[in-house]
């Protein structure tokens, strides 16, 4: 069985300047893998790529087996819709629109349906905020934000979630309520990357990496 995404040898460059180089990596389904290091060590560039949001410079990413790298940007896009889940460290949530609005935009257009705001609302009492469907973001705290926007990329059933630095700026109740709610998405066969400085987070993945120098190495 293929890994969910695979990197060979992958760099990136801009310029002169090179962000990564050599960076090989594997993801397995329903595991979590957690990556640290220095901050501007190109931790959020390695998930851009990861996440088909960035091409590499030089090296192989494969997805499900298959390498991406001469896809037109129109299936790429396509492919990172249906196949990448993110979780970004600003929610990035819509003001206008209630937390249940928030979680069913992006799933609407691809799941049309009733059962897909059934699906949300489910999601949104798993992580305990039934009370808060029809709050709009600034009504929320920054731990429910988190939450939303989790529940909002699981909506979309993706098989690869991403998630850069999910529990920064969260107190330990919230940073804990967070990880439980990321790590939970393994046991539907999703896998999870987590970029983060949180070393408690760090030690419950599976699998945990550092990179450094440029490169990406077991930790």
């Amino acid at each position: 069985m293929s890994n969910l995404i695979e990197l060979r040898d992958v760099g990136k460059q801009y310029g002169e300047e090179v962000i990564l180089a050599k960076v090989s990596f594997a993801l397995a389904r329903g595991t979590a893998a957690a990556i640290t290091g220095h901050s501007g060590g190109g931790k959020t560039t390695l998930l851009s790529i990861m996440g088909l949001l960035q091409r590499a410079t030089s090296g192989t990413v494969l997805v499900d087996g298959q390498d991406i790298g001469n896809l037109a940007a129109s299936r790429l896009a396509k492919l990172r819709g249906e196949y990448v889940g993110f979780v970004f460290q600003r929610a990035r949530l819509i003001h206008s629109l209630t937390a249940l609005e928030n979680v069913i935009a992006p799933a609407w257009f691809i799941r049309k349906g009733v059962k897909v705001e059934q699906e949300a609302k489910v999601l949104l009492e798993n992580f305990g905020l039934s009370h808060r469907l029809h709050h709009k973001p600034q009504e929320l705290s920054l731990g429910q934000l988190r939450r939303i926007a989790l529940a909002r990329a699981l909506l979309l059933k993706p098989p690869v979630l991403l998630a850069d630095e999910p529990t920064n700026d969260l107190d330990p109740s919230l940073a804990a309520e967070v990880t439980e709610c990321l790590l939970a998405a393994r046991t539907g066969g999703t896998g999870v990357v987590i970029v983060t400085h949180d070393a408690g987070l760090a030690a419950r993945a599976d699998q945990t990496f550092q990179l450094a120098e440029k490169t990406l190495r077991p930790a």
